[in-house]
């Protein structure tokens, strides 16, 4: 079996200890000028009520700035819901968050599923829109719109784009705003798997040249472990964090390279339900029904030629 560098596994009663001792300090900002506070999350319980779910217990995170986490668990563990209280969305919930200041102007952008683009605007408005200075708002947004390749589509409207164009004018639109957390829901779940790669180049590039901290919720294991400084895994429904795993491979991660390779088939070979949220092996295989018919005596009797 392969070896998996690091890992760590949780426990629930870990997750506390974790978030009181705040980001790891070995992790440091890749980022020049002031200093920037990391990324704390304790969800002690979060629940819906109509109908009644509990959907997170004990959950703990942290990420330094700068860093690059991805969180992969199951559907239904409440991964877009935990982006919410991240974004300071839904505050109805136990527990603590720490270093968004999803208040302050400039500090938050958000790529989701969805371009979620105003059909009404012009590319270039629709990343003008979410930016508060107007005498830079312009400058800024061509320059965002530049950097993800679409300078020449400025003027588009999102019904002349294609799929993977409009989710550049969405990445754009989030780092328009030089947003210091970046939380990314799936953005490129929906996209054919070119289309999807080439998407997540210009992801890395943007990531590389702002240096956000960056949550990115998934279930697709290798986009993780292609992208991400760590990857975080969830349980099932009610979520916490049940394994924890650096990637210290040098980028770009070609999707089919080797090393990547590697790495899912050791984590895949150490945890085959992974990906439902079930740390281990699989159990063993239970013993197969005896097909004898009941109140037959299956012992055979010398001379008993009876079929």
């Amino acid at each position: 079996m392969a070896v998996i560098p690091n890992a760590r596994v949780w426990n629930r009663g870990d997750q506390t200890a974790r978030s009181a001792q705040g980001p790891d300090d070995r992790v440091v900002s890749r980022s020049e000028g002031r200093p920037r506070p990391g990324l704390r999350v304790h969800v002690v319980r979060k629940a819906f009520s109509d109908p009644p779910v509990l959907v997170h217990e004990d959950l703990a995170l942290e990420a330094a700035p700068g860093e690059f986490l991805a969180v992969v668990g199951p559907s239904g563990a409440g991964k877009s819901t935990l982006l919410s209280l991240l974004a300071g969305l839904d505050r109805n919930f136990d527990g603590r968050i720490e270093g968004t200041a999803p208040s302050r102007s400039g500090q938050l952008g958000m790529v989701f599923q969805q371009p979620r683009l105003m059909p009404w605007l012009s590319a270039l408005e629709n990343v003008v829109l979410v930016l508060n200075e107007p005498a830079e708002a312009r400058y800024r947004a061509v320059a965002a719109l530049t950097e993800v390749g679409l300078d020449a589509f400025a003027g588009a409207f999102p019904r002349q784009l294609s799929g993977g164009m409009q989710r550049r004018v969405a990445l754009a639109r989030a780092f328009a705003v030089e947003p210091e957390l970046l939380l990314l829901d799936e953005p490129f779940s929906s996209l054919d798997r070119p289309a999807a790669w080439q998407l997540r180049a210009v992801l890395l590039a943007l990531w590389s040249a702002h240096a956000p901290t960056v949550v990115l919720v998934t279930h697709d294991l290798r986009e993780a472990l292609c992208l991400a400084d760590r990857v975080l895994f969830l349980s099932a429904r009610p979520a916490s964090v049940i394994l924890e795993v650096p990637v210290s491979l040098a980028r770009p991660r070609p999707p089919d390279g080797p090393e990547i390779e590697t790495l899912e088939r050791a984590l895949l070979e150490a945890h085959p339900r992974l990906l439902s949220g079930i740390l281990g092996p699989d159990p063993p295989a239970a013993e197969p029904p005896s097909a004898t018919l009941p109140g037959k005596d299956p012992t055979p009797r010398p001379g008993n030629d009876e079929p």
